[in-house]
Protein backbone atom coordinates (compact mmCIF):
# COMPACT_ATOMS: atom_id res chain seq x y z
CA UNK A 1 0.00 0.00 0.00
CA UNK A 2 2.60 2.18 0.93
CA UNK A 3 4.72 1.63 -2.92
CA UNK A 4 1.07 2.12 -4.43
CA UNK A 5 0.62 5.50 -2.96
CA UNK A 6 4.14 6.66 -3.95
CA UNK A 7 3.51 5.40 -7.09
CA UNK A 8 0.84 7.47 -7.87
CA UNK A 9 2.51 10.72 -6.01
CA UNK A 10 5.67 9.98 -7.96
CA UNK A 11 3.43 9.01 -11.56
CA UNK A 12 2.04 12.71 -11.05
CA UNK A 13 5.20 14.33 -9.86
CA UNK A 14 6.93 13.42 -12.93
CA UNK A 15 4.10 14.61 -15.09
CA UNK A 16 4.62 18.20 -12.71
CA UNK A 17 7.72 18.20 -13.45
CA UNK A 18 7.60 17.18 -17.29
CA UNK A 19 4.68 20.63 -17.79
CA UNK A 20 7.28 22.86 -15.58
CA UNK A 21 10.60 21.74 -17.45
CA UNK A 22 8.28 22.31 -21.19
CA UNK A 23 7.59 26.03 -19.99
CA UNK A 24 11.13 26.99 -18.14
CA UNK A 25 13.74 24.38 -19.66
CA UNK A 26 16.58 25.39 -17.81
CA UNK A 27 16.35 28.57 -17.48
CA UNK A 28 16.74 31.16 -14.91
CA UNK A 29 13.44 31.02 -13.50
CA UNK A 30 13.63 26.82 -13.38
CA UNK A 31 16.57 27.87 -11.27
CA UNK A 32 15.08 30.18 -9.13
CA UNK A 33 11.89 28.18 -8.51
CA UNK A 34 14.00 25.13 -7.77
CA UNK A 35 16.40 26.97 -5.08
CA UNK A 36 13.27 28.65 -3.66
CA UNK A 37 10.86 25.47 -3.26
CA UNK A 38 14.31 23.88 -1.49
CA UNK A 39 14.79 26.53 1.30
CA UNK A 40 11.31 26.13 2.88
CA UNK A 41 11.24 22.44 2.30
CA UNK A 42 13.88 22.66 4.87
CA UNK A 43 11.54 23.59 7.51
CA UNK A 44 9.38 20.29 6.50
CA UNK A 45 12.14 18.03 6.31
CA UNK A 46 13.23 18.99 9.93
CA UNK A 47 9.77 18.29 11.21
CA UNK A 48 8.11 16.85 8.81
CA UNK A 49 7.47 13.06 7.40
CA UNK A 50 10.96 11.46 8.37
CA UNK A 51 11.37 13.64 11.93
CA UNK A 52 7.77 12.79 13.25
CA UNK A 53 7.77 9.09 11.88
CA UNK A 54 10.88 7.98 13.47
CA UNK A 55 9.84 9.91 17.02
CA UNK A 56 6.52 9.49 16.75
CA UNK A 57 5.15 6.53 15.59
CA UNK A 58 7.38 3.91 18.02
CA UNK A 59 5.81 5.71 20.91
CA UNK A 60 2.31 5.80 19.47
CA UNK A 61 2.29 2.39 17.78
CA UNK A 62 3.22 1.35 20.98
CA UNK A 63 0.49 2.54 22.63
CA UNK A 64 -2.18 1.26 20.00
CA UNK A 65 -0.30 -2.39 20.77
CA UNK A 66 -1.07 -2.23 24.49
CA UNK A 67 -4.73 -0.88 23.65
CA UNK A 68 -4.35 2.25 25.05
CA UNK A 69 -6.44 4.19 22.68
CA UNK A 70 -7.23 7.11 24.77
CA UNK A 71 -3.58 7.53 25.92
CA UNK A 72 -2.58 7.12 22.06
CA UNK A 73 -5.94 9.91 21.47
CA UNK A 74 -4.16 12.27 24.02
CA UNK A 75 -0.54 12.05 22.66
CA UNK A 76 -1.73 12.78 19.45
CA UNK A 77 -3.50 15.68 20.35
CA UNK A 78 -0.31 16.84 22.71
CA UNK A 79 1.67 16.71 19.36
CA UNK A 80 -0.75 18.39 17.41
CA UNK A 81 -0.59 21.27 19.60
CA UNK A 82 2.87 21.64 20.37
CA UNK A 83 3.62 21.64 15.77
CA UNK A 84 1.02 23.99 15.55
CA UNK A 85 2.76 26.75 17.75
CA UNK A 86 6.26 25.72 16.99
CA UNK A 87 5.35 25.73 13.25
CA UNK A 88 4.13 29.12 13.32
CA UNK A 89 6.88 30.55 15.08
CA UNK A 90 9.69 29.57 12.31
CA UNK A 91 7.15 30.42 9.08
CA UNK A 92 7.05 33.60 10.32
CA UNK A 93 10.56 34.11 11.32
CA UNK A 94 11.48 32.15 7.97
CA UNK A 95 9.39 34.98 6.30
CA UNK A 96 11.37 37.40 8.13
CA UNK A 97 14.91 35.94 7.97
CA UNK A 98 14.35 35.06 3.83
CA UNK A 99 16.96 37.71 2.64
CA UNK A 100 19.87 35.78 5.14
CA UNK A 101 19.28 32.68 4.67
CA UNK A 102 19.50 33.21 0.86
CA UNK A 103 22.94 34.45 1.24
CA UNK A 104 23.81 31.19 2.78
CA UNK A 105 21.55 28.64 0.11
CA UNK A 106 22.16 30.46 -2.90
CA UNK A 107 25.25 32.95 -2.63
CA UNK A 108 25.85 32.72 -6.81
CA UNK A 109 22.33 34.26 -7.27
CA UNK A 110 22.55 38.33 -7.18
CA UNK A 111 20.54 41.37 -8.62
CA UNK A 112 16.92 40.35 -9.96
CA UNK A 113 17.38 36.74 -9.58
CA UNK A 114 17.97 37.19 -5.69
CA UNK A 115 15.11 38.90 -5.14
CA UNK A 116 12.33 37.43 -7.54
CA UNK A 117 14.03 34.18 -5.41
CA UNK A 118 13.30 36.14 -1.85
CA UNK A 119 9.59 36.70 -3.36
CA UNK A 120 9.19 32.92 -3.97
CA UNK A 121 10.82 31.58 -0.53
CA UNK A 122 8.37 34.00 1.28
CA UNK A 123 5.41 32.85 -0.33
CA UNK A 124 6.45 29.24 -0.43
CA UNK A 125 6.93 29.35 3.20
CA UNK A 126 3.64 28.96 5.27
CA UNK A 127 2.65 26.04 2.07
CA UNK A 128 5.35 24.04 3.89
CA UNK A 129 4.58 24.61 7.24
CA UNK A 130 1.36 23.10 6.37
CA UNK A 131 2.99 20.31 4.90
CA UNK A 132 4.02 19.24 9.02
CA UNK A 133 0.33 18.54 9.55
CA UNK A 134 0.71 16.58 7.07
CA UNK A 135 3.34 14.82 7.91
CA UNK A 136 1.23 14.48 11.84
CA UNK A 137 -1.42 12.93 9.68
CA UNK A 138 0.94 10.02 8.27
CA UNK A 139 2.16 9.21 11.84
CA UNK A 140 -1.09 8.52 12.71
CA UNK A 141 -2.57 6.48 9.58
CA UNK A 142 0.66 4.32 9.06
CA UNK A 143 0.09 3.44 12.73
CA UNK A 144 -3.12 2.27 12.07
CA UNK A 145 -2.07 0.54 8.94
CA UNK A 146 -3.58 3.07 6.83
CA UNK A 147 -0.57 3.22 4.34
CA UNK A 148 -1.96 4.29 0.64
CA UNK A 149 -3.69 7.58 1.59
CA UNK A 150 -0.76 9.44 3.44
CA UNK A 151 1.37 8.68 0.21
CA UNK A 152 -0.74 9.66 -2.09
CA UNK A 153 -2.31 12.66 -0.69
CA UNK A 154 0.61 14.60 -2.66
CA UNK A 155 -0.82 13.91 -6.01
CA UNK A 156 -3.21 16.78 -5.20
CA UNK A 157 -0.25 18.81 -4.38
CA UNK A 158 1.50 18.27 -7.46
CA UNK A 159 -2.43 18.86 -9.27
CA UNK A 160 -2.47 21.91 -8.26
CA UNK A 161 0.48 22.71 -9.36
CA UNK A 162 -0.11 21.64 -12.75
CA UNK A 163 -3.24 23.17 -13.47
CA UNK A 164 -1.44 26.82 -12.19
CA UNK A 165 1.06 26.41 -15.01
CA UNK A 166 -1.62 25.45 -17.50
CA UNK A 167 -4.26 28.25 -17.07
CA UNK A 168 -1.19 31.00 -16.32
CA UNK A 169 0.95 29.83 -19.28
CA UNK A 170 0.25 32.83 -21.35
CA UNK A 171 2.58 34.61 -18.54
CA UNK A 172 5.85 34.83 -19.47
CA UNK A 173 8.65 33.25 -17.19
CA UNK A 174 9.15 35.24 -14.74
CA UNK A 175 5.40 35.90 -13.69
CA UNK A 176 4.67 32.37 -13.94
CA UNK A 177 6.93 31.52 -11.46
CA UNK A 178 4.88 33.81 -8.79
CA UNK A 179 1.97 32.42 -9.82
CA UNK A 180 3.36 28.66 -8.92
CA UNK A 181 4.10 29.79 -5.94
CA UNK A 182 0.62 30.35 -5.06
CA UNK A 183 -0.70 27.45 -6.55
CA UNK A 184 1.61 25.36 -4.59
CA UNK A 185 0.62 26.91 -1.12
CA UNK A 186 -3.06 25.76 -1.92
CA UNK A 187 -1.74 22.18 -3.12
CA UNK A 188 0.01 22.16 0.36
CA UNK A 189 -3.47 22.47 1.98
CA UNK A 190 -5.76 20.34 -0.25
CA UNK A 191 -2.97 17.65 0.88
CA UNK A 192 -3.66 18.14 4.43
CA UNK A 193 -7.26 18.35 4.14
CA UNK A 194 -7.96 14.67 2.74
CA UNK A 195 -5.76 13.61 5.23
CA UNK A 196 -7.31 14.97 8.46
CA UNK A 197 -11.31 13.68 8.28
CA UNK A 198 -9.88 10.12 8.48
CA UNK A 199 -7.29 10.86 11.20
CA UNK A 200 -10.12 12.53 13.26
CA UNK A 201 -11.88 8.95 12.97
CA UNK A 202 -9.10 6.91 14.20
CA UNK A 203 -8.56 9.11 16.45
CA UNK A 204 -12.28 10.11 18.14
CA UNK A 205 -11.02 11.03 21.87
CA UNK A 206 -7.93 13.15 20.47
CA UNK A 207 -7.95 16.76 21.76
CA UNK A 208 -5.66 19.75 20.99
CA UNK A 209 -4.00 20.39 24.18
CA UNK A 210 -0.37 21.26 24.81
CA UNK A 211 0.67 19.18 27.46
CA UNK A 212 4.16 19.01 28.25
CA UNK A 213 4.27 17.31 31.39
CA UNK A 214 2.79 13.99 29.81
CA UNK A 215 5.03 10.95 29.59
CA UNK A 216 4.39 9.70 26.16
CA UNK A 217 4.53 13.22 24.66
CA UNK A 218 8.30 14.19 26.72
CA UNK A 219 9.30 10.40 25.41
CA UNK A 220 8.63 11.28 21.86
CA UNK A 221 10.15 14.50 22.68
CA UNK A 222 13.45 13.49 23.26
CA UNK A 223 13.81 11.47 20.17
CA UNK A 224 12.03 14.32 18.46
CA UNK A 225 15.36 16.60 19.31
CA UNK A 226 17.75 13.99 18.61
CA UNK A 227 16.07 12.81 15.15
CA UNK A 228 15.24 16.13 14.04
CA UNK A 229 18.83 17.31 14.62
CA UNK A 230 19.96 14.59 12.44
CA UNK A 231 17.57 15.14 9.64
CA UNK A 232 19.19 18.57 9.61
CA UNK A 233 22.62 17.65 9.36
CA UNK A 234 21.43 15.82 5.97
CA UNK A 235 19.16 18.44 4.70
CA UNK A 236 21.92 20.76 5.77
CA UNK A 237 24.30 18.16 3.23
CA UNK A 238 21.91 18.70 0.58
CA UNK A 239 21.75 22.73 0.67
CA UNK A 240 25.76 22.39 0.43
CA UNK A 241 25.24 20.55 -2.77
CA UNK A 242 22.64 23.26 -3.74
CA UNK A 243 24.61 26.38 -2.31
CA UNK A 244 27.59 24.79 -4.40
CA UNK A 245 25.67 24.11 -7.15
CA UNK A 246 24.46 28.20 -7.51
CA UNK A 247 28.40 28.81 -8.54
CA UNK A 248 28.54 26.56 -11.39
CA UNK A 249 26.52 28.64 -13.94
CA UNK A 250 23.00 29.02 -15.34
CA UNK A 251 20.89 25.63 -15.61
CA UNK A 252 23.23 23.83 -13.16
CA UNK A 253 20.74 23.87 -10.00
CA UNK A 254 17.33 23.36 -12.42
CA UNK A 255 19.41 19.91 -13.98
CA UNK A 256 20.39 18.60 -10.77
CA UNK A 257 16.86 19.50 -9.55
CA UNK A 258 15.14 17.87 -12.89
CA UNK A 259 17.75 14.63 -12.33
CA UNK A 260 16.73 14.66 -8.88
CA UNK A 261 12.29 14.03 -9.43
CA UNK A 262 13.63 10.71 -11.56
CA UNK A 263 16.31 9.63 -8.73
CA UNK A 264 13.14 9.69 -6.18
CA UNK A 265 11.12 7.46 -7.70
CA UNK A 266 13.51 4.22 -7.12
CA UNK A 267 14.35 6.00 -3.53
CA UNK A 268 10.24 6.57 -2.51
CA UNK A 269 9.02 3.49 -4.12
CA UNK A 270 11.41 1.09 -2.93
CA UNK A 271 14.03 2.43 0.09
CA UNK A 272 10.81 4.55 1.51
CA UNK A 273 8.15 2.37 1.42
CA UNK A 274 9.73 -0.70 3.08
CA UNK A 275 11.10 1.73 5.27
CA UNK A 276 8.23 3.52 6.31
CA UNK A 277 5.91 0.29 6.24
CA UNK A 278 8.82 -1.35 8.62
CA UNK A 279 8.41 1.15 11.14
CA UNK A 280 5.46 0.44 13.00
CA UNK A 281 5.99 -3.41 13.11
CA UNK A 282 10.10 -3.05 13.85
CA UNK A 283 8.87 -0.49 16.66
CA UNK A 284 6.70 -3.37 18.00
CA UNK A 285 9.14 -5.86 17.69
CA UNK A 286 11.59 -4.18 19.83
CA UNK A 287 9.44 -3.71 22.52
CA UNK A 288 10.83 -2.50 25.69
CA UNK A 289 13.70 -4.59 26.08
CA UNK A 290 16.50 -5.98 23.85
CA UNK A 291 17.31 -9.74 24.36
CA UNK A 292 19.02 -12.27 22.47
CA UNK A 293 14.91 -13.44 20.84
CA UNK A 294 14.06 -10.24 19.64
CA UNK A 295 17.59 -9.35 18.16
CA UNK A 296 17.66 -12.25 16.39
CA UNK A 297 13.93 -11.56 15.13
CA UNK A 298 14.76 -7.76 14.65
CA UNK A 299 18.02 -8.83 12.17
CA UNK A 300 15.80 -11.35 10.12
CA UNK A 301 13.50 -8.53 9.55
CA UNK A 302 15.90 -5.85 8.65
CA UNK A 303 17.71 -8.90 6.40
CA UNK A 304 14.72 -9.47 4.37
CA UNK A 305 14.04 -5.92 3.68
CA UNK A 306 17.27 -4.99 2.73
CA UNK A 307 17.02 -7.84 0.24
CA UNK A 308 13.64 -6.76 -1.19
CA UNK A 309 15.29 -3.18 -1.61
CA UNK A 310 18.34 -4.52 -3.23
CA UNK A 311 16.24 -6.19 -5.77
CA UNK A 312 14.54 -2.70 -7.34
CA UNK A 313 17.14 -0.65 -5.99
CA UNK A 314 20.35 -2.16 -8.27
CA UNK A 315 18.34 -2.43 -11.89
CA UNK A 316 17.41 0.92 -11.00
CA UNK A 317 21.30 1.90 -10.29
CA UNK A 318 22.23 0.42 -13.54
CA UNK A 319 18.94 1.89 -15.57
CA UNK A 320 20.85 5.24 -14.49
CA UNK A 321 24.02 4.88 -15.91
CA UNK A 322 23.42 2.55 -19.26
CA UNK A 323 19.34 4.19 -20.14
CA UNK A 324 19.21 7.45 -18.40
CA UNK A 325 19.11 9.10 -21.57
CA UNK A 326 16.08 7.37 -22.76
CA UNK A 327 14.50 7.86 -19.57
CA UNK A 328 15.12 11.93 -19.06
CA UNK A 329 13.91 12.18 -22.76
CA UNK A 330 10.78 10.38 -22.50
CA UNK A 331 9.89 12.14 -19.41
CA UNK A 332 11.29 15.86 -19.94
CA UNK A 333 12.47 16.68 -23.80
CA UNK A 334 9.59 18.82 -24.99
CA UNK A 335 9.10 22.86 -25.26
CA UNK A 336 12.02 24.31 -24.24
CA UNK A 337 13.67 21.37 -22.57
CA UNK A 338 15.71 20.07 -25.81
CA UNK A 339 18.13 16.74 -26.22
CA UNK A 340 21.42 18.69 -25.10
CA UNK A 341 19.16 19.29 -21.55
CA UNK A 342 18.29 15.86 -21.93
CA UNK A 343 22.59 14.47 -21.99
CA UNK A 344 23.42 17.03 -19.45
CA UNK A 345 20.59 15.88 -16.87
CA UNK A 346 21.48 11.99 -17.47
CA UNK A 347 25.09 12.98 -16.68
CA UNK A 348 23.99 13.97 -13.80
CA UNK A 349 21.15 11.37 -12.98
CA UNK A 350 24.48 9.06 -13.93
CA UNK A 351 25.96 10.47 -10.80
CA UNK A 352 23.25 10.38 -8.31
CA UNK A 353 23.17 6.35 -9.23
CA UNK A 354 26.86 6.53 -7.62
CA UNK A 355 25.16 6.44 -4.26
CA UNK A 356 21.03 5.68 -4.94
CA UNK A 357 21.97 1.88 -2.79
CA UNK A 358 23.67 3.23 -0.14
CA UNK A 359 20.61 5.80 0.59
CA UNK A 360 18.06 3.41 0.27
CA UNK A 361 19.96 0.87 2.57
CA UNK A 362 20.31 3.60 5.12
CA UNK A 363 16.98 4.52 5.33
CA UNK A 364 15.83 1.09 6.50
CA UNK A 365 18.46 0.93 9.08
CA UNK A 366 17.91 4.08 10.79
CA UNK A 367 14.06 3.23 11.32
CA UNK A 368 15.72 -0.12 12.64
CA UNK A 369 17.97 2.81 14.79
CA UNK A 370 14.46 4.74 15.69
CA UNK A 371 12.67 1.13 16.77
CA UNK A 372 15.17 1.01 19.37
CA UNK A 373 14.73 4.26 20.23
CA UNK A 374 18.57 5.28 19.44
CA UNK A 375 18.47 8.21 18.13
CA UNK A 376 21.66 9.12 18.69
CA UNK A 377 23.82 6.36 16.46
CA UNK A 378 22.30 7.86 13.15
CA UNK A 379 22.76 11.50 14.01
CA UNK A 380 26.66 10.86 14.38
CA UNK A 381 26.75 9.36 11.05
CA UNK A 382 24.70 11.80 9.74
CA UNK A 383 27.66 13.88 10.75
CA UNK A 384 30.47 12.09 9.23
CA UNK A 385 28.45 12.01 5.89
CA UNK A 386 27.73 15.57 6.06
CA UNK A 387 31.83 16.50 6.17
CA UNK A 388 32.93 14.16 3.13
CA UNK A 389 29.98 15.36 1.11
CA UNK A 390 31.24 19.08 1.80
CA UNK A 391 35.00 18.67 1.40
CA UNK A 392 34.53 15.89 -1.68
CA UNK A 393 31.62 18.06 -3.11
CA UNK A 394 33.82 21.51 -3.16
CA UNK A 395 36.85 19.32 -4.70
CA UNK A 396 34.34 17.38 -7.40
CA UNK A 397 31.94 20.73 -8.52
CA UNK A 398 35.16 23.08 -8.47
CA UNK A 399 38.24 21.56 -8.99
CA UNK A 400 37.98 18.99 -11.40
CA UNK A 401 36.02 20.83 -14.28
CA UNK A 402 38.95 23.03 -13.96
CA UNK A 403 41.71 20.12 -14.27
CA UNK A 404 39.89 19.09 -16.94
CA UNK A 405 39.38 21.82 -19.40
CA UNK A 406 35.61 21.14 -19.64
CA UNK A 407 32.63 24.03 -18.50
CA UNK A 408 32.19 24.35 -15.00
CA UNK A 409 28.39 23.38 -15.23
CA UNK A 410 29.49 19.44 -15.55
CA UNK A 411 30.85 20.17 -11.97
CA UNK A 412 27.04 19.03 -11.20
CA UNK A 413 27.79 15.34 -12.09
CA UNK A 414 30.99 15.61 -9.61
CA UNK A 415 28.71 16.85 -7.05
CA UNK A 416 25.73 14.44 -7.21
CA UNK A 417 28.92 11.07 -7.28
CA UNK A 418 30.77 12.72 -4.69
CA UNK A 419 27.22 12.58 -2.37
CA UNK A 420 26.89 9.03 -3.27
CA UNK A 421 30.68 8.26 -1.94
CA UNK A 422 29.37 10.53 1.43
CA UNK A 423 26.32 7.65 1.66
CA UNK A 424 28.63 4.88 1.31
CA UNK A 425 30.54 6.03 4.06
CA UNK A 426 27.39 6.60 6.35
CA UNK A 427 26.02 3.03 5.47
CA UNK A 428 28.93 1.25 6.01
CA UNK A 429 29.16 2.85 9.26
CA UNK A 430 25.54 2.12 10.31
CA UNK A 431 25.43 -1.13 9.38
CA UNK A 432 28.90 -2.20 11.38
CA UNK A 433 27.32 -0.29 14.82
CA UNK A 434 23.94 -2.10 13.89
CA UNK A 435 26.05 -5.88 13.48
CA UNK A 436 27.09 -5.24 17.34
CA UNK A 437 23.83 -5.36 18.56
CA UNK A 438 21.74 -7.91 16.41
CA UNK A 439 24.87 -9.92 14.33
CA UNK A 440 25.26 -10.41 11.17
CA UNK A 441 23.35 -7.73 8.67
CA UNK A 442 22.83 -7.19 5.22
CA UNK A 443 22.64 -8.54 1.78
CA UNK A 444 24.87 -11.64 1.10
CA UNK A 445 27.94 -11.16 -1.53
CA UNK A 446 26.45 -13.92 -3.75
CA UNK A 447 22.93 -12.56 -3.85
CA UNK A 448 24.36 -8.62 -4.93
CA UNK A 449 26.87 -10.27 -7.66
CA UNK A 450 23.83 -12.27 -8.94
CA UNK A 451 22.05 -8.42 -8.61
CA UNK A 452 24.25 -6.70 -10.79
CA UNK A 453 25.17 -9.62 -13.04
CA UNK A 454 21.39 -10.04 -13.85
CA UNK A 455 21.35 -6.13 -14.61
CA UNK A 456 24.55 -6.15 -16.44
CA UNK A 457 23.04 -8.48 -19.00
CA UNK A 458 19.47 -7.08 -18.79
CA UNK A 459 21.65 -3.60 -19.43
CA UNK A 460 23.21 -4.59 -22.62
CA UNK A 461 20.52 -5.94 -24.05
CA UNK A 462 18.61 -2.93 -24.17
CA UNK A 463 21.14 -0.79 -25.05
CA UNK A 464 21.31 -3.34 -28.17
CA UNK A 465 17.38 -2.87 -28.73
CA UNK A 466 18.05 1.22 -28.40
CA UNK A 467 20.37 1.34 -30.87
CA UNK A 468 18.62 -0.72 -33.66
CA UNK A 469 15.28 0.65 -32.90
CA UNK A 470 13.78 3.03 -35.29
CA UNK A 471 13.82 6.56 -33.89
CA UNK A 472 9.77 7.62 -33.73
CA UNK A 473 10.67 10.08 -30.52
CA UNK A 474 11.55 9.64 -27.11
CA UNK A 475 8.90 8.20 -25.38
CA UNK A 476 8.34 5.30 -28.28
CA UNK A 477 11.93 4.81 -27.89
CA UNK A 478 11.32 4.61 -23.85
CA UNK A 479 8.76 2.10 -24.12
CA UNK A 480 10.61 -0.44 -25.98
CA UNK A 481 13.55 0.22 -24.40
CA UNK A 482 12.83 0.19 -20.50
CA UNK A 483 10.01 -2.70 -21.44
CA UNK A 484 12.83 -5.11 -22.86
CA UNK A 485 15.62 -4.08 -19.42
CA UNK A 486 12.47 -4.58 -17.26
CA UNK A 487 11.57 -7.95 -19.54
CA UNK A 488 15.26 -9.33 -19.14
CA UNK A 489 16.16 -8.89 -15.64
CA UNK A 490 13.03 -10.24 -14.03
CA UNK A 491 13.77 -13.31 -16.62
CA UNK A 492 17.81 -13.65 -15.20
CA UNK A 493 16.30 -12.98 -11.51
CA UNK A 494 13.88 -16.08 -11.85
CA UNK A 495 16.17 -17.88 -13.93
CA UNK A 496 19.12 -17.56 -10.52
CA UNK A 497 16.03 -17.95 -7.96
CA UNK A 498 16.51 -14.62 -6.09
CA UNK A 499 13.93 -14.80 -3.38
CA UNK A 500 12.27 -11.40 -3.74
CA UNK A 501 11.51 -12.26 -7.83
CA UNK A 502 10.27 -15.77 -7.31
CA UNK A 503 7.86 -14.69 -4.78
CA UNK A 504 6.84 -11.69 -6.74
CA UNK A 505 6.17 -13.13 -9.87
CA UNK A 506 4.12 -16.49 -7.63
CA UNK A 507 2.14 -13.38 -6.41
CA UNK A 508 1.59 -12.01 -9.75
CA UNK A 509 0.07 -15.49 -11.45
CA UNK A 510 -2.11 -16.37 -8.78
CA UNK A 511 -3.61 -12.90 -8.58
CA UNK A 512 -4.26 -13.50 -12.28
CA UNK A 513 -5.12 -17.04 -12.01
CA UNK A 514 -2.69 -18.82 -13.53
CA UNK A 515 -0.39 -19.97 -10.64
Amino acid sequence: MVGAGILCSRLFGLVRQRVFSHYFGLSDAADIFSAALRVPNFLQNLFGEGVLSASFIPVYARLLAQNKQEDADKLAGAIAAILALIISIIVALGVLATPYLLWLIAPGYTGEKRELTILIVRILFPGTGILVWSAWCLGILNSHHKFFLSYAAPVVWNLSMILTMLIFRHLDANHLIVYLAWGTVLGCLLQFLVQLGPVLKLAPGMRFRLDLRSAHVQQVGGSFLGVAIGRGVVQISAFVDQAISTLLGSGAIAGMTTASSVNLLPVSLFGMAISASELPTLSRMAGEELNADVAAKLSVRLNNGLERIAFFIVPSAMAFFALGNVVVAALYQSGAFTSKDSLYVWAILAGSGVGLLASTFGRLYASTYYALRDTRTPLRFALVRLAFTAVLGLASALLLPRWFGIAMQWGAVGLTASAGVAGWIEFHLLRRKMNKRLGPTGVSAVMMGKLWGAACIAALLACVVEYYLPNYGPIFRALFVLSAYGIVYFAATYVLHIKTCVELIGKITRRIGIG
